[in-house]
């Protein structure tokens, strides 16, 4: 998932448009139509999600799940192993580090390859290494060596699955229902992630070391029998060129994604966005101590509640763009998620720091179904994934500059710094996206 804080209809409506053939064909882009129906005219009554979609939600959910017990369990794990500072924090920076090296590849393999496949893969591989690890604490064999790499490798089939995911839905649902998928998707995954499986994993942990990992199994071999449920031709990938190369496919598709006006502002709108929001959150547990006196129970009510304004926003997200169009809906996603830390600066509360925490998610999750939604809508089918992954990389690329930013700016100038650094931020994506979505340039459905 980008932040707290993506099916059986093809593009068969007669309302589809075809991305114009003189920009992809120069660069080998496939010309088949793109989703593009105007979502205000889009006649939604009588249509449903189905039971594929439903089947591939539970699929996702269940992998976050496992995925959230995962993540509440191994700075535990790290920390009982260790009381180096630095050696707990290589393990996190293991499970980063794959969307940085293996991510650009991850999106030509979803873009090359049988998509459930991919998914039963990458599934099967993070259940091998999470059985080796058992077996390592079962052997008494563990260490901070093991279970970094073990970091590394889980997140290695993270990058592929969650790539291959999202490039799938525009194949599993009706094009009109996008971004209502989307948001289901979405809601699911933060729930999952955030919600239940951080609790699941601390009691689980609490209750024994390797618990948390059965469990993160577990999880995945699900996934991997409602996966393999679903019919391989809805699946299937566009056939791409049998002799190019993995590298060659990764720069068909920045290439492309670079010359394409309205998804490159989406990019830099991510970054600029994951900058501001790392730059304030990276700090603000010790904001809330040294500010507002709030010690380990209420910072974490404060996060719950970040989480719930994720989850209304993320299903609110539909119904906005429906009413008021991408454009519209992602410069006030952009001014809640990234300019209203902005409020802490003028007075500093407790019912300001529950406000911000609660308007920033919200606007979290509707920036999420739009950019999604919207990077479904426009990209060719055959590069959907390479052009996810690429949006990806580089927007948790940004958000690790924006910690650090953040960090270093707290140290030297104070607190508050991060916080007007982070509206700084925001306000840059804003102007970026209202200049670049200026008519004619973004499509007539935005």
């Amino acid at each position: 998932m980008e932040n707290y804080h993506s099916y059986i209809f093809r593009t068969s409506f007669p309302e589809v448009r075809a991305k114009p053939a003189s920009a992809s064909s120069r660069l080998g882009v496939s010309t088949r139509p793109c989703r593009v129906l105007t979502p205000r005219a889009e006649a939604v009554g009588g249509m449903t999600l189905g039971r594929q979609y439903w089947r591939f939600w539970m699929a996702t959910v269940a992998v976050n799940l496992g995925d959230g017990i995962r993540v509440a369990a191994f700075p535990l794990v790290a920390a009982s192993l260790t009381d180096d500072a630095l050696l707990v924090a290589a393990v996190a920076a293991a499970a980063a580090l794959p969307w940085l090296v293996t991510g650009l590849v991850a999106g030509a393999w979803a873009d090359r390859y049988n998509a459930r496949r991919l998914l039963v893969g990458a599934d099967a591989l993070r259940v091998a290494v999470l059985s080796a690890l058992v077996i390592t604490f079962a052997f008494d064999m563990a260490s901070i060596g093991v279970l970094a790499v073990s970091a590394f490798l889980l997140g290695v089939g993270e990058t592929v699955r969650d790539t291959t995911a999202q490039s799938v839905v525009p194949r599993l649902v009706p094009t009109p229902l996008l971004e209502r998928a989307n948001g289901r998707l979405v809601a699911g995954e933060l729930v999952a992630n955030e919600f239940v499986g951080p609790l699941v994993g601390g009691l689980l942990f609490a209750a024994g070391a390797v618990l948390p990992f059965l469990a993160n199994s577990a999880a995945s071999v699900f996934a991997i029998l409602l996966i393999l449920g679903l019919p391989t031709l809805s699946l299937r990938a566009t056939p791409q060129p049998s002799l190019e190369s993995a590298s060659a496919g990764v720069v068909k598709g920045l290439r492309w994604l670079f010359t394409h006006r309205t998804l490159r502002s989406l990019v830099m709108v991510g970054a600029m966005v994951a900058l501001a929001d790392s730059a304030w959150f990276a700090i603000f547990v010790i904001y809330a101590e040294n500010r507002l006196g709030l010690g380990p129970t209420a910072f974490g009510a404060l996060l719950a509640v970040g989480a719930a304004g994720g989850l209304l926003g993320s299903l609110l997200a539909e119904h906005l763009i429906r009413w008021l169009r991408h454009r519209t809906v992602i410069v006030g996603a952009i001014a809640a998620a990234a300019v209203t830390p902005a409020l802490l600066l003028i007075a500093s509360s407790i019912w300001v720091a529950v406000a911000v925490v609660l308007v920033t998610s919200a606007g979290f999750g509707i920036f999420n179904v739009a950019n999604v939604s919207l990077r479904h809508r426009l990209t060719p089918e055959n590069l959907l994934g390479r052009v996810i992954a690429a949006s990806r990389t580089v927007v948790l690329g940004a958000g690790a500059i924006g910690a650090l930013a953040g960090g270093a700016s707290g140290s030297i100038f104070g607190l508050e710094a991060p916080f007007a650094l982070a509206t700084g931020f925001g306000l840059f994506a804003l102007i970026i996206w209202i200049c670049a979505s200026r008519r004619p340039h973004l499509p007539d459905f935005a």
